[in-house]
């Protein structure tokens, strides 16, 4: 017991030094559910911080993610086999991507398994738009990407909220919650990303085609919220889509 409160406590330490703005949503949510919602976060920040390291190049990023998915299928994760996959980057990735078998222990039981099957799903996504260089081409490959970076996200809280208080969502709703805020943050980064020949804007879109794509989204994650029933869920969910919303609206005003 003193294990895992200590460990508890070193999770909350490590999110709150890798997200402030989703650090304090957490906060809202009551025992099993904010430890749950803290872990499969810092689970999947593990691998996100893989796919966005700088010094480390896409096929190997893409090695890594893919054989961290195939690690995460297996139950119980392999520790020893996921450190000999990430050997040779130790020294430069940071703690929650190292520590990744760490938050699946902490993460409950009954809802342990769901969680890692979310995050392999995600690592095999990035592994393979690391593989194309973060490049959408079409809107099919746009609604591809912002599904395993951000969908995957909205699914898996779906399955957290189904499995500790039985509210039901649909499915297409939670990811648009997580498309809707990644595509926010795309149109936010949109000329940092091309500076560095990353492109999500599909070809032959403008930038009010993104600003559409980001509204239809935005309107799932509304309706999204409007089936949650229960209040510490729901301010938990109203915060980053409420964020998400006002950036819009302010880059919206400077077009």
């Amino acid at each position: 017991m003193i294990q895992q409160k200590q460990l508890y406590k070193e999770a909350m330490a490590v999110l709150k030094a890798t997200s402030r703005t989703f650090f304090i949503p957490i906060t809202f949510l009551e025992k099993d559910i904010k430890t749950t919602v803290a872990t499969a976060y810092l689970c999947m920040r593990a691998i996100d911080e893989i796919e966005d390291h700088e010094d480390i190049s896409v096929e190997e990023k893409a090695r890594m993610l893919t054989k961290t998915a195939e690690l995460l299928n297996v139950t119980p994760f392999d520790q020893d086999a996921y450190e000999e996959a990430i050997s040779s980057y130790k020294a430069i990735l940071p703690e929650v991507s190292l520590r990744l078998n760490d938050w699946l222990t902490l993460c409950p039981n009954v809802i342990r398994e769901k969680v890692a099957a979310s995050t392999a799903e995600m690592a095999e996504g990035m592994a393979k738009w690391a593989l194309k260089g973060w490049v959408c081409k079409t809107k099919e490959d746009l609604d591809d990407y912002t599904y395993y970076v951000a969908g995957l996200v909205g699914t898996m809280l779906s399955d957290i909220w189904y499995t500790f208080t039985g509210i039901e969502t649909d499915r297409e709703l939670a990811i648009g919650y997580g498309r809707g805020l990644q595509a926010v943050n795309i149109l936010r980064n949109q000329e940092e990303d091309a500076e560095r020949g990353v492109c999500f804007v599909p070809e032959g879109w403008t930038r009010a085609d993104l600003f559409d794509y980001a509204k239809e989204n935005l309107h799932k994650a509304d309706l999204y919220n409007k089936q949650i029933t229960k209040r510490s869920i729901l301010m938990f969910c109203k915060v980053p889509l409420a964020l998400a919303h006002k950036t819009l609206q302010t880059m919206e005003k400077r077009q």
